[in-house]
């Protein structure tokens, strides 16, 4: 018998899985949309949170007509 399944969701993502995420390309999300962002900075390391992301996707949707 084994153990439940346990789903892990990032918490945090690199530039291009955030662009891939919103469904843009990486020279996309640098021009329009990471500047709407917070980012998490270690050192080199840049990432992005799901929830961030999420975030600005609600904010940044329109309903259409």
């Amino acid at each position: 018998m084994s153990g439940p399944v346990i789903s892990l969701r990032p918490v945090a993502v690199a530039k291009p899985v955030a662009a891939e995420l919103l469904g843009v390309s990486v020279d996309t999300f640098e021009r329009h949309i990471q500047h709407d962002l917070l980012v998490i900075r270690r050192g080199r390391v840049r990432l992005f949170a799901v929830a961030e992301l999420e975030r600005w996707a609600i904010e940044a949707g329109e309903r259409t007509l």
